[in-house]
């Protein structure tokens, strides 16, 4: 995620990775050479005058501004909605793999050093397995050097978040059945067991659910459209300084889905993304300041 200070003004005009006037940059050179083929053309090759029904055009674009302005709007909104709620979702990892980590500290025998150490590794685990999973990626899940928990029959292709989180509940109710924690204990740990599985179901639900097709392209249309129109309707007032207007609308108009484009999948490794490295290490090193609290 891009790290920055809102109260620098100047910092604005710095082009970093995620500037949409990059992106943009190859279609605003087309769209200055379209605009400025069109007036010349309209100008001095046809010579319409502002007599012609082409001079109504800008009739067209105020009617339609207020149109994609709310269909930008809403676009926005929605991607927004989608990158913060995924930010929540991860803020209450943090949390309940905290609130865990706390109670295995407290019910676990300071003697017990192994079973200490399986959950000190598989906890952060769940985080780390969680977020290559939502980046649809080839999941690495490595385990620590010896002493380490073993995970019977792991497989990599299957759920891995489902896999670490059945070998803490696994070992939870060993622990219950060794007389080491009571019924009681085991339910408020299995509370903790079903947040986790609830953040990864929300999250996949925001991952698996794209803003539907067809609302997208429309809008895609609706701007395409809107901008290739403009020089017909500029042209007669403004001239050749049609060109630069026309560029900037376009410029704001595309930038605007570019930015939901981006926030609307949270979970990716854009720079504007949810930093879930950093929030794995949080954990990582939230859990081992836990356990070393005996």
């Amino acid at each position: 995620m891009h790290v920055y200070n809102s109260q620098e003004w100047f910092s604005i005009f710095r082009l970093h990775k995620a500037d949409t006037l990059r992106k943009l940059f190859p279609l605003l050179v087309f769209l200055c050479v379209y605009t400025s083929f069109i007036a010349f053309a309209v100008l001095h090759w046809f010579q319409i005058s502002e007599e012609s029904y082409l001079s109504n055009i800008p009739l067209m674009h105020s009617l339609l501004g207020f149109a994609i302005s709310i269909l930008l709007v809403f676009r926005t909104n929605t991607a927004y909605d989608r990158w913060w709620e995924g930010r929540k979702l991860w803020g209450s990892l943090v949390n309940v793999s905290r609130n865990m980590a706390i109670k295995f500290n407290i019910l676990l025998p300071a003697e017990d050093a192994q079973s200490r150490e399986y959950f000190l590794t598989l906890i952060p685990k769940f985080a780390e397995s969680m977020m290559y999973h939502l980046r649809s990626e080839a999941v690495k899940f490595s385990l620590d050097e010896k002493p380490h928990p073993e995970i019977p029959d792991f497989d990599t292709s299957r759920h891995v978040p489902i896999q670490v989180a059945s070998a803490i509940l696994k070992k939870a109710n060993q622990m219950y059945v060794d007389k080491i924690i009571s019924g009681e204990q085991l339910i408020t740990i299995n509370d903790d067991m079903t947040a986790l599985m609830d953040i990864c179901g929300a999250c996949e639900r925001i991952r698996n659910t794209p803003i539907p097709y067809s609302y997208i392209s429309f809008i895609k249309k609706f701007i395409s459209v809107y901008v290739i129109t403009l020089p017909f309707g500029f042209v007669f007032s403004l001239g050749f300084l049609t060109v630069p207007i026309v560029a900037f609308v376009f410029y704001v108009l595309a930038s605007m889905e570019i930015i939901a484009e981006e926030i609307e999948e949270p979970f990716g490794t854009d720079s504007n993304d949810l930093p879930m490295e950093r929030l794995c290490i949080t954990i990582n090193k939230s859990v081992k300041e836990i356990f070393a609290i005996v």
